[in-house]
């Protein structure tokens, strides 16, 4: 059994066939999925569907790099979160890709993620994190909120091992996607194996970043098969023993998911 921990089914390359997406998950034993949220605005279709799917999950969140878009009050994330098919908060966290940290510029960013934090604790939904070129900052949000109290998953990790170190430090998961399979990844691969066992998920982060040998295509939650493979290879370990230990650390992280 596997357990695709991040994907965006919501998405319209994935939506638009859903059905057929559904049907390759159980082809390739994917039993659970987590539809991530990304704008709190649209949050209607991802409880549509996880209302109509017992095996698909949701979250509440706003993307950190969605400027102009509603901004998520306190409030209204944790309303939302109250949903009993809502296991998560976000996804959130910080992305400087494109600003590279200029200054106050991106104070609306920190805040955004700091209410997502503070909503995180207060309904016990673990947080999914995004970081992209920001990793210190987020690190650093992360301790002075106290992420640590509801926890959570840096999601499609690509950051080195010591942010890996401080991350697990704080208690967090560590999840791989289809990156881990790619030829330039070894680095990504050290922190694979690193990542100690009961810390470790993997996800597709679907429609994007397909793994080996699908690298290119649009990807879908049925891929998360090989990213566990890449994952398994890079760990010296069977694919079915990172099977078992990535779908028990799913459901250890999010208490709100029933095996």
């Amino acid at each position: 059994m596997f357990v695709d921990s991040h994907c965006h089914i919501d998405f319209p390359d994935l939506y638009n066939n859903l059905p057929k997406l559904l049907e390759n998950m159980r082809a390739n034993q994917v039993e659970r999925a987590l539809a991530i949220s990304v704008d709190i605005s649209d949050w209607e279709r991802i409880r549509a569907i996880i209302e109509a799917h017992p095996h698909i999950y949701g979250s509440v969140g706003t993307h950190p790099d969605y400027a102009d878009v509603h901004e998520p009050t306190y409030d209204e994330l944790t309303a939302m979160l109250a949903h009993p098919k809502v296991i998560a908060t976000g996804e959130t966290g910080l992305d400087y890709y494109w600003t590279k940290n200029e200054g106050s510029v991106l104070d609306w960013q920190r805040a955004r993620f700091r209410t997502h934090i503070a909503a995180a604790k207060q309904t016990r939904k673990p947080l999914i994190i995004h970081t992209r070129d920001s990793a210190a900052d987020t690190l650093r949000l992360m301790q002075e909120e106290g992420a640590g109290e509801a926890g959570g998953v840096m999601h499609c990790f690509t950051e080195t091992l010591e942010v890996a170190k401080g991350a697990l430090d704080l208690g967090f998961y560590i999840s791989f996607s289809g990156i881990v399979s790619f030829k330039n990844a070894e680095s990504l691969r050290e922190v694979a194996r690193y990542v100690p066992a009961d810390r470790l998920l993997v996800e597709t982060d679907a429609p994007y970043l397909a793994p080996v040998p699908f690298r290119g295509k649009t990807n879908q939650p049925a891929y998360v098969r090989h990213v566990a493979e890449a994952v398994a290879a890079a760990r010296g370990e069977t694919l079915e023993a990172v099977a078992e230990v990535t779908t028990r650390n799913f459901f250890r992280l999010f208490k709100d998911a029933r095996p």
